[in-house]
């Protein structure tokens, strides 16, 4: 059974909602809430309904009743202040009032590539690992975001190991919160080896449990237990490392490659409020970036030198500045300032180089963007999102079939990635500067599948269309994103706005749009 409203999608059998495109962690007891009210949306769910469900009919004070609500109307992108979704009828209860569509039958796949569907994947000819979300067995649920930073650690250190193929953070966070069989994750990621474990707090120790399991037989090929101090964590955390790469070492006919230190803050508040903004930012709407510019500033006031911090600051204003969120003036100049010192901090931190790289593109500086988004790629190999920008830089740019090819390389990085839509946005704007306009379409028409109502694809679409003749629907298409976004469309908002990196490619665009219905 699945429910879809607006930009969600709770399916019961695998327990996930998804939003955007991409998945929601939620506790089980908020997803029990919320599949609850979705059930009996017709009628007012009392207090008392809700605790003999929900809670089994155990005493639960308000305050954590309302704690819940405030969680489930988060997850599924809606406030006590809208209540578009969950409503409150003051002393009678809550109801679901969002507009459902109630579907049952298979899951629909995925599209990868024109005319493909999304079925098991090949395992690549190099060793190749996925790291499953670590699980939270502490009784505090508030630990959940320790777990995902270790995990998400885990993923970024074995990525820098060159000869490994490491499934990225997004696709491996699909299976949040889900028992799945080792197996089934080898078919759908296309992985030989599956990494996974649990963390139990309790004060100031902490209990970390992991084994590696080879993913195409189900055989266990290591395990190990740690018990430590919770201030040693990041030290457990290179060793658990360590131990995984001498465990697959032996197994592997190619054993070349090295592996460099993480440099992380040993403040924990700072590394959850990092780990928290990158699941708010990718959902790439006006609302979670604001919410992650928040959750970054909160780390950087208590730690102002920690760089993962500044890198993913820096990359948000600039990002938020090519969607026309925020101004660019100024704004990109403090965007490259947090890129900069980021740098400064750690320089062998990818994500410093694609804030930087991004920053540069947005201000015209073409081969010093390319260059700090190869660096992206250069330190980590096996970031899709490294990939998927020096996409978009060498796209801008006009360097098309390379463009492409780095934008599939993200795709087979992380196949099951909710910022799949970002990756298809780089080889979308290749085919349009290469005047295959017909591509340019499809790929932007996957790309609003993913991400409704993103208006960078929303605007390369009109053009597209547009340019393929199909006039009317790009006409149509320009007036709801003229409609929806309250942006100053015109060429010389474009102009500014939209980093073609030349005259010429920006004329080509304009050309399009002008086409769908742009003013000057």
């Amino acid at each position: 059974m699945r429910w879809v409203f607006g930009d969600c999608e709770v399916n019961l059998e695998r327990r996930e909602l998804r939003r955007a495109g991409g998945p929601v962690a939620v506790e089980p007891q908020v997803f029990d809430l919320i599949v609850h009210l979705l059930r009996h949306r017709d009628r007012v769910m009392s207090k008392d309904d809700l605790l003999a469900a929900v809670w089994q009919g155990r005493i639960v004070s308000d305050t954590a009743l309302a704690n819940r609500i405030h969680a489930a109307r988060m997850a599924v992108g809606d406030s006590g202040d809208e209540q578009r979704i969950i409503r409150t009828l003051p002393r009678k209860g809550f109801r679901f009032v969002g507009e459902v569509v109630e579907e049952s039958g298979p899951v629909p796949t995925v599209l990868t590539d024109i005319g493909t569907a999304q079925g098991p994947l090949a395992l690549p000819d190099q060793p190749s690992i996925a790291v499953m979300p670590f699980s939270n067995m502490s009784q505090d649920q508030n630990e959940e975001h320790f777990a995902d930073g270790l995990t998400e650690d885990l993923i970024t250190r074995l990525a820098r190991i060159r000869w490994l193929f490491v499934i990225a953070r997004n696709s491996s966070f699909v299976y949040k919160n889900r028992a799945v069989d080792v197996k089934e994750v080898s078919r759908d990621l296309g992985v030989r080896y599956v990494l996974e474990g649990s963390v139990r707090r309790s004060g100031r120790r902490i209990r970390i449990n992991a084994q590696l399991i080879d993913a195409t037989t189900g055989v266990h090929c290591w395990a190990e237990r740690y018990d430590r101090d919770v201030g040693e964590i990041f030290s457990v955390q290179d060793e658990i490392t360590d131990n995984v790469a001498a465990a697959v070492e032996p197994q592997l006919l190619a054993a070349e490659g090295t592996r460099a230190t993480t440099h992380a803050s040993s403040d924990l508040g700072t590394w959850e409020l990092v780990a928290r903004a990158q699941n708010q930012f990718w959902r790439l709407t006006k609302p979670d970036y604001e919410a992650a510019v928040q959750s970054l500033t909160r780390a950087l006031a208590i730690n102002p030198d920690y760089a993962p911090a500044r890198a993913r600051l820096g990359f948000c204003m600039a990002f938020a500045a090519h969607m026309g969120w925020i101004d660019q003036e100024g704004n990109l100049n403090i965007a490259r300032q947090h890129a900069e010192r980021a740098i400064a901090l750690d320089d062998c931190n990818p994500w410093s180089h694609a804030a930087l790289g991004y920053t540069a593109m947005m201000q015209r500086r073409t081969e010093e963007a390319i260059a700090a988004f190869r660096r992206a790629v250069d330190l980590n190999p096996s970031s899709a999102a490294a990939h998927s920008y020096l996409s978009h830089g060498l796209a801008f740019a006009g360097h098309s079939d390379e463009a492409i090819e780095h934008g599939k390389i993200a795709m087979r990085l992380s196949p099951r990635d909710p910022e799949m839509a970002r990756f298809m946005g780089g080889i979308a704007i290749s085919h349009y500067t290469a005047l295959r306009f017909d591509e340019a379409t499809w790929y932007t028409g996957e790309n609003l599948r993913l991400r409704p109502g993103f208006q960078g694809a929303q605007r390369l679409r009109c053009a597209a269309l547009a340019q393929s003749g199909r006039i009317e629907e790009a006409r149509a298409s320009f007036d709801i994103v003229r409609r929806t976004h309250h942006l100053p469309l015109t060429a010389e908002w474009i102009r500014r706005q939209v980093p073609y990196q030349t005259p010429e490619l920006m004329e080509l665009f304009l050309e399009g749009m002008r086409k769908a219905g742009l003013e000057e």
